[in-house]
């Protein structure tokens, strides 16, 4: 599958996910070490992976909680191609624990910072989208102002050639009076 932007992709997997029940999470990138731009992403379920302990790097813990971490390999891999688009280029669909198919239940089982993510998700899809009318409407309005400046010039450079030549001929026109 192909798609317009990193982000289109990224809402097809979580809608993806949603429906089969899953909490898509946002894993690792890949950037060009020319411009920073990234190259590649990977998309995941929430459950990739293991959970690293951190006790006794930072003191103890106080309220150690259950690792949701499962160690799940779905996901999908998307790169950037030479077309300007974002493919698919590795999909794995299996996952290693059951999924929560009602999505009554996804929403039952999801703790408040989860919501918070997808409430700000959303938000901020919201706001791109926002941001992109913005940016549409600023091109328009600065091309509007650059056709109106090249006209502008124009106008002063016509102005600019009349001076010149009437005052190739203003000593002409003295000496008929």
């Amino acid at each position: 599958m192909e798609f317009e932007s990193e982000d289109a992709a990224k809402i097809f997997y979580d809608e993806y996910a949603r429906r089969v029940g899953f909490v898509m999470r946002v894993m690792s990138c890949r950037r060009s070490e020319r411009d920073g731009r990234i190259l590649a992403r990977r998309l995941g379920c929430n459950k990739e992976g293991y959970c690293v302990s951190i006790r006794g790097k930072f003191g103890p813990v106080r309220k150690p909680r259950p690792s949701t971490r499962e160690g799940c390999k779905a996901m999908i891999h998307i790169k950037f191609n030479k077309s300007g688009r974002w493919v698919i280029t590795r999909f794995i669909k299996e996952h290693n624990h059951p999924l929560v198919v009602a999505p009554r239940e996804a929403r039952q089982t999801m703790d408040e910072k989860d919501k918070k993510i997808q409430e700000l998700t959303v938000e901020l899809r919201n706001k791109k989208k926002l941001c992109a009318a913005y940016q549409e409407q600023l091109t328009a309005f600065m091309k509007i102002v650059e056709e109106h400046s090249n006209q502008l010039s124009k106008k002063v450079q016509n102005v600019v050639n009349n001076l010149k030549e009437y005052e190739s001929i203003e000593p002409q026109l003295l000496q008929q009076r």
